[in-house]
């Protein structure tokens, strides 16, 4: 079924006339995982090693144990295991030097995993990190969700001011129980602003102007997109880990990007 669905998919990026929840769209890229292995080589790239945040997971590369397409679906699998010095291995997923965006609808179906230190995350960083640095590189974080608050979902976008000075702006609308089946996550990303959305609720909307400078505005720049399974720590967003709850497997069904 997915394999009719990718092929589907392919034609309506062609023509043009594809359709997400509304007026008509252009699909630009997309994953539907409808095959077997390592993640598509064409489309992601990794982080590897200790990326941020003082996380103790250690992200790999092209490790099946850690991301695979099997059944229709990414998997990103945290595990507790002894590897190049660290007690745990997971995966991020980026799109950084092979596909980049700016504007238009991200939309993403996934199913998050349940226990204290969870962290999986949908979100996108500028493609000028490495030369400005974060947060003027800004920040759009389509999902993150945290065991220890297993009831919300966050919507965060991370910039400076004029003034250079740091900002975010998030909210987390109480949604039940995410972990229990699949949700789309869901940004529509315009000049002027970003909307949130939880399944067909949107929750959030961030306005663009926020982020100008007098020549420079993060979000009217390129942007790359990341799936990761992080795991929290002591001061963190993600939380104190009880590994106890180890492997945690993050799944994701597809990947869309619209014009």
């Amino acid at each position: 079924m997915k394999i009719v669905l990718a092929a589907l998919l392919s034609f309506l990026c062609v023509t043009g006339f594809a359709q997400s929840n509304g007026p008509k769209r252009k699909l630009i890229w997309f994953d539907e995982f409808n095959y077997t292995g390592l993640p598509d080589q064409r489309k992601w790239d990794y982080e590897t090693g200790f990326a941020r945040n003082k996380e103790p997971q250690y992200y790999t590369r092209e490790r099946l144990e850690n991301a695979r397409v099997a059944d229709g679906k990414l998997i990103i699998q945290a595990i507790k295991e002894s590897y190049k010095g660290a007690n745990y291995t997971s995966a991020s997923l980026i799109t950084l030097g092979k596909k980049h965006f700016r504007y238009g609808r991200v939309e993403v179906r996934a199913k998050v995993t349940k226990g204290i230190g969870a962290w999986p995350a949908i979100w996108m960083l500028g493609v000028n990190r490495q030369e400005v640095k974060w947060p003027f590189c800004g920040e759009i974080d389509i999902l993150e969700y945290v065991g220890k608050d297993s009831t919300q979902v966050y919507g965060t976008t991370h910039y400076t001011d004029k003034d250079d000075v740091y900002h975010y702006q998030t909210e987390k609308p109480v949604v039940g129980k995410p972990w229990e089946d699949y949700h789309v996550y869901t940004i529509n990303w315009d000049k002027k602003k970003i909307e949130f959305y939880y399944d067909d609720k949107c929750y959030f909307t961030y306005d663009l102007s926020k982020a100008d400078h007098e020549d420079y505005n993060p979000f009217r720049r390129k942007f790359y997109l990341l799936l990761n399974m992080a795991l929290g720590r002591e001061g963190t967003l993600g939380g104190r880990l009880d590994d106890r709850i180890l492997p945690l497997t993050y799944e994701v069904d597809y990947v869309r990007v619209y014009k």
